[in-house]
């Protein structure tokens, strides 16, 4: 029988991150591109978590997914799932890194390899 051994004081508190998302592996609504551009435009209102209020500090300015989960320290299922809940309670937006418009269609994509394989 061996003795735990207590968490290193230096590391802080440990959470774990199931804790963090009640049980939640995924995000409510769309999924959340790690390019995504995410802003807070609200002021925090009923209760909420310190992840949630750290990432409401870190996004008042438009910041993408991955530098917010870098910024953070959040793992980044962690950060999408705490980011649902922002965004379904009205506190960030969060803007796609490309407009539809820009993402090349399958045909074209089909024409430009069919082009290669001819070289």
């Amino acid at each position: 029988m061996t003795a735990e051994r207590p968490p290193d004081r230096e590391a802080g508190p440990i959470v774990r991150p199931y804790t963090m998302t009640r049980g939640r592996t995924r995000a409510t609504g769309a999924h959340f591109d790690l390019m995504a551009v995410v802003v807070a435009v609200g002021a925090p209102h009923g209760e909420l978590q310190p992840e949630h209020l750290s990432i409401l500090d870190a996004c008042r300015a438009p910041i993408p997914v991955v530098e917010l989960a870098a910024r953070t320290a959040l793992a980044v299922g962690v950060l999408r799932i705490l980011l649902g809940d922002l965004r379904d309670s009205g506190l960030i937006v969060v803007r796609s890194s490309k407009p539809p418009s820009a993402v090349p269609r399958e045909n074209l994509l089909r024409d430009l390899l069919a082009g290669l394989r001819t070289l």
